[in-house]
């Protein structure tokens, strides 16, 4: 019995031995789709990114003749040896270009950077008034013709948009004491007839012509200040020397005393009156100066002459021809507020007839009406002050045609120009004609291309060519 047992254990104990020594088998894998949802389940760690090529030249070819030439695995991606042709241009692009060919329109040099255009588009600023003197509103390009010496010319221009001022205050500080007082006491209102676009400069002349200040903004602190500066004290009258109670001995207003005649006893008989020298009053070399500080404002601009004077003139060095002509040659309009007894109805006929020992005739009105603007006579101080807003009220209602010129710029004669309005009853206000500049007659750099390029010009172009 014992026997039994012994042989029942050493089974046992060779049965845990076999069990201890026998490897572990693998499991069977999971079936595919139960490997995919867990799979899924994992999130994905995000892919690595990789760096653009940053020398996309084209190789170089080799320098020397034993240089080995790279390889196709080591060649880089290189650059097409043609570029793609351009496309033709439209067919409207090829009607603008044969239509600026037809006016004259100069080619432009084949020259990145040296374009080369020549100038030769015409800007005419003009004024509408009705039969009271209103400003006339509404006109269309269809109520408009432009006359080039008696030749009808084609619009490619007509626009109502105000362009900002470039104005020069010319002041006259020769006037008798009580007129120039009015004209003090109204610069306090100058400042407020101009917008924050537009720049003024200031001139005062008496003996001479004086350069208050060159272009600065209308509505800054340092304008108000210099038209403050700006006023004078003006003149008083001459006495006449002479007369029946002088030491001369006199017959019915003749000098008989030969020691005590102008003429030193040349003759006898002479006027007992003496002419009194006349003072300078160098309205011209004012007007060709502000002129001159006009032209240095860009071309989008409007050139602007303002005169505030009674219009004599006596002593300029400048010819009134001469300064005519240098503002119609660059396109500066002359605005003036007459004051002073050339303001007063009647006076102007005195003046024409040029009575002796008095000044000489007002010129302003010949000057004005040449290059297209206006006058308006004040004689008081309110009037005066309203005035200036007036003036500059009617530049800024100013309508503008342009044409292209089909003249050569080697034709240096006065360009005579009309603008007639096809309505009736209504006054045109514009310059005479021009001069042309000798800026129009040579090349000149365009401005940078952009992305859209027209010949045609834009609806607000920069100022007159001419």
């Amino acid at each position: 019995m014992e026997h039994g047992k012994r042989n029942a254990m050493l089974a046992a104990l060779a049965t845990a031995a076999a069990m201890v020594c026998v490897p572990a088998v693998a499991q069977p894998p999971a079936p595919q789709s139960q490997q995919t949802t867990q799979q899924q389940n994992i999130p994905d760690a995000p892919r690595p990114q990789a760096l653009p090529n940053l020398t996309p030249l084209t190789p170089v070819g080799p320098a020397l003749p034993n240089t080995p030439a790279p390889t196709a695995q080591q060649a880089e991606p290189t650059v097409p040896s043609a570029l793609p042709s351009s496309p033709k241009p439209s067919a409207e692009a090829q009607k603008e270009a044969q239509e600026d060919a037809e006016i004259g329109t100069q080619p432009v040099a084949n020259h990145q950077s040296d374009i080369i255009v020549y100038s030769n588009f015409v800007n005419v600023p003009f004024t509408v008034k009705d039969s009271r003197g209103h400003l006339m509103p509404g006109l269309t390009p269809r109520d408009v013709r432009i006359y080039e010496n008696g030749v009808r010319q084609s619009p490619r221009l007509f626009t109502v948009d105000p362009y900002p001022l470039s104005v020069a205050v010319v002041i006259d500080q020769s006037v008798p004491f009580d007129v120039m007082t009015k004209i003090n006491n109204s610069l306090a209102s100058l400042q407020g007839a101009f917008s924050k676009s537009d720049e003024v400069a200031v001139f005062t002349y008496n003996n001479g012509v004086k350069m208050q200040t060159a272009f600065t903004a209308a509505q800054s602190a340092r304008l108000g200040a210099v038209l403050e500066n700006s006023k004078g004290k003006g003149r008083e009258f001459a006495p006449m020397l002479g007369g029946p109670l002088s030491q001369n001995i006199t017959k019915n207003g003749y000098n008989l005393d030969p020691n005590t005649a102008p003429d030193r006893g040349k003759s006898v008989g002479s006027t007992n009156f003496e002419t009194p020298e006349q003072e300078p009053h160098t309205l011209l070399d004012a007007i060709l100066e502000a002129a001159h500080e006009t032209t240095r404002a860009g071309r989008e601009r409007r050139r602007i002459v303002y005169v505030i004077s009674d219009g004599k003139e006596f002593g300029s060095k400048a010819k009134e021809k001469d300064v005519i002509r240098y503002l119609q040659a660059n396109n500066v309009e002359v605005y003036a507020t007459v004051v002073g007894d050339a303001s007063i109805p009647g006076m102007g006929f005195l003046d024409r007839v040029h009575l002796p020992l008095m000044m000489r005739d007002n010129i302003l009105p010949r000057i004005v009406s040449a290059t297209g603007g206006e006058t308006d006579p004040e004689f008081r101080q309110g009037g005066i002050e309203k005035s200036f807003a007036k003036i500059t009220e009617e530049v800024r209602t100013q309508y503008t045609i342009g044409f292209y010129t089909k003249l050569s710029p080697l034709y240096e004669s006065f360009r005579r120009i009309e603008v007639r309005v096809l309505r009736p009853g209504l006054t045109v206000i514009a310059e005479d004609g021009y001069w042309p500049s000798a800026r129009d007659s040579v090349p000149q750099p365009a401005p940078a291309p952009t992305k859209t390029t027209s010949t045609t010009p834009p609806a607000a172009p920069a100022a007159p060519a001419h």
